[in-house]
């Protein structure tokens, strides 16, 4: 039997073990593993990707996985294995996608401040291509190509100024936002980059925002891209690709984000029987419904005015709450006939801003496991360790088959490169 249709994540499913993951019960997974542990399908991994590639039929594109949202080896191995690009923003996130065995010619390079060494990196990799975001990034990147004799590949990043309609922290195609370069400012910007000895022109990039449930600002953001690439196609300039970035929402709630196939039907359209390949960067479409955190609760805590379930997750695994005051369906992994309450789900961390989900109403009991959906993209690549906490292990069920893709941390490996100051006892 299927869980209720208003779960997003479609290989979960209830059974006599409680919760399933493609089959495998998730109490023997908290049971092998601990908690809390992030656990990934394999199917909904593919089953997204693929969604993009049929989508996109054969249109001249590449699919770039934005690493940012899920940077373990395991999910990046998965996705090169089925031929896909990724975005990067920093040095870190290269050497992962090259450990996982993506390919450099695939990778994009976004972020605003990208360093010299991450430059040299990537160019002596061979990426792709630059998302340039600034004229002092032109100068730079011109500079240190030619120290190492070569020729950057480059996009500029345009801010086409639209409204996204999503939380203002995830925004990052308006006047206001640091992102990108102005779009009034980019005509002039790409002639001074065609003229620099150790640069050469080859696309044009956009991202307006993450979390996107409606398809009308992006195809507005992309007609304005198409004017500025037959403006630069008119004085010579000519682009080999067109970088629509990423964004596309999906369901946390009770959002109503359109398919991936609904999503890029105008875009495609707006760019039918055009020469360029286009370029995608989803990130949370391929991973946010793809896996969940799994927990235990410690202890029930009954106030006067609220009821906390107090768990072995917080903040430091999941914080997006905390962060975004984002909402994360909450569901028990075994339903044990008790009297429901209205709880806090909240974490052992000394903050008050340590809860995972605000006002929920669960049957539970202390030692029960929770499964906290939707938590595969910017779960735990935004973990840390506040509070001297080890982050979380990471599982990806693949059939009935369990692979660890990253093990727990140890309280030891936190302080492994730390020492105690040689004179600490010596009066002051």
């Amino acid at each position: 039997m299927s869980v209720a249709p208003a779960f997003p994540l479609t290989t979960l499913a209830r059974g006599a073990a409680g919760l399933t993951l493609e089959g495998v019960a998730l109490v023997d997974i908290a049971a092998r593993f601990g908690t809390p542990v992030y656990v990934y399908s394999r199917a909904a991994l593919v089953a997204a990707f693929e969604a993009y590639r049929g989508a996109l039929g054969a249109r001249p594109a590449l699919v770039c996985c934005a690493v940012k949202a899920n940077s373990n080896l395991g999910v990046l191995s998965l996705f090169a294995a089925l031929g896909a690009g990724f975005d990067i923003v920093s040095g870190g996130e290269l050497a992962r996608v090259l450990a996982a065995g993506g390919r450099a010619e695939r990778v994009v390079f976004s972020g605003v401040g990208k360093s010299r060494v991450e430059m040299k990196q990537a160019l002596t990799a061979g990426i792709r291509c630059f998302n340039v975001e600034s004229a002092a990034e032109l100068d730079r990147l011109n500079a240190v190509a030619g120290e190492l004799g070569a020729s950057a590949p480059i996009a500029l990043r345009v801010n086409p100024d639209v409204d996204p309609k999503t939380h203002p922290y995830i925004s990052t195609g308006l006047k206001s936002n640091k992102f990108g370069v102005a779009g009034d400012e980019a005509f002039a910007l790409y002639q001074r980059a065609a003229a620099m000895p150790h640069l050469a022109v080859r696309g044009i990039a956009c991202h307006i925002g993450s979390q996107l449930l409606d398809p009308a600002p992006v195809s507005e953001a992309a007609a304005r891209i198409l004017a500025l690439v037959d403006r630069l196609a008119a004085v010579g300039i000519r682009l080999d690709h067109i970088d629509l970035g990423g964004g596309l929402g999906i369901r946390y709630r009770d959002e109503t984000p359109p398919t991936v196939a609904a999503y890029l039907a105008p875009l495609l359209d707006t760019f039918k029987d055009r020469p360029e390949t286009l370029c995608f960067e989803p990130g949370r479409s391929l991973t946010g419904n793809a896996g969940l955190l799994l927990t235990r609760i410690e202890y029930l805590k009954h106030g006067e005015e609220k009821n906390f379930a107090i768990v072995d997750a917080a903040m430091n695994d999941l914080a997006r709450p905390a962060l975004y005051d984002a909402w994360h369906e909450v569901v028990p992994v075994v339903a044990y006939d008790v009297p429901p309450g209205r709880y806090d789900i909240v974490g052992p961390i000394c903050e008050s801003g340590d809860f995972l989900a605000q006002g929920r109403d669960l049957a539970l009991e202390a030692g029960d496991l929770l499964a906290l959906l939707s938590a595969g993209a910017y779960g735990m690549s935004m973990s840390s360790n506040y509070n001297t906490r080890p982050r979380a292990a990471e599982v990806i069920v693949d059939g009935d088959t369990v692979h660890l893709v990253r093990a727990r941390e140890t309280v030891e490996s936190l302080y492994a490169l730390e020492c105690p100051l040689p004179n600490a006892h010596a009066p002051v």
